[in-house]
């Protein structure tokens, strides 16, 4: 099993109640939509520069400062003492939590995103859960649908596991650094205070404090006229 716990610190989202019954980490993605219709109450405490836009359904917290240009269709929550940066595109059924930095030309939607985590540059998030201090560098992707639409599952050297999801990305567990331009397709989980290498293609689990290194081969030629 891929228990929640493993890979996220629920003292690092107030919205815990989300993974109650989850027993793999993923399955807390289902109970989005169904959490927000009936617990979230919209309101703006936040400040806004300009006039970004955002839709009825949502809630955002104190501190938090929406800038000109980022657009939020809810349902979705947003914590205090967030960043959410111009350019930034939130979709329906997203979860943030506080401190959080949500960047230029990033796209989420139906995902969870745990305290003080950071998604600040061309990132896409799709159908996936970032834990506490977990950090997307520039241009990362977590892919989220099959090429042929199929069921998504997790798979290790053990075998796979069925998550009966067609739309699932990835558990990046707290503290986890992704590199640059890195693309983790469906079904890929990153355990806690593991590493990334920029520019890498991954599918699969990685345990906590691992490295994923990718390595690259350079040739130099000389040009000719």
């Amino acid at each position: 099993m891929f228990a929640p716990q493993d890979y996220l610190d629920l003292q690092h989202t107030e919205h815990r109640m989300l993974f109650e019954n989850a027993v793999n980490a993923w399955d807390a993605l289902k109970q989005i939509p169904s959490y927000l219709q009936f617990r979230l109450k919209p309101a703006i405490h936040g400040r806004m520069i300009g006039k970004p836009f955002i839709s009825g359904a949502v809630f955002i917290g104190r501190c938090t400062v929406i800038e000109q240009g980022a657009m939020i269709k809810g349902p979705a929550w947003i914590g205090e003492g967030c960043e959410i940066r111009s350019g930034c595109y939130i979709r329906e059924n997203v979860i943030v939590g506080s401190g959080c930095v949500l960047g230029n030309s990033c796209e989420f939607k139906n995902s969870i995103i745990f305290d003080e985590a950071q998604i600040p540059h061309f990132n896409y998030v799709g159908d996936s859960i970032i834990g506490h201090r977990g950090h997307l560098g520039a241009g990362v992707i977590l892919s989220n649908v099959r090429l042929d639409r199929g069921e998504i599952s997790v798979t290790t050297a053990e075998g796979a596991t069925r998550t009966g999801l067609k739309k699932f990305g990835a558990i990046i567990g707290d503290h986890a650094e992704i590199g640059c331009n890195s693309v983790l397709n469906p079904g890929s989980l990153i355990g806690r205070r593991s590493i990334v290498y920029p520019g890498t293609q991954w599918q699969g689990v990685a345990p906590e404090n691992s490295i994923i290194k990718t390595s690259q081969s350079h040739q130099i030629l000389a040009r000719r006229d």
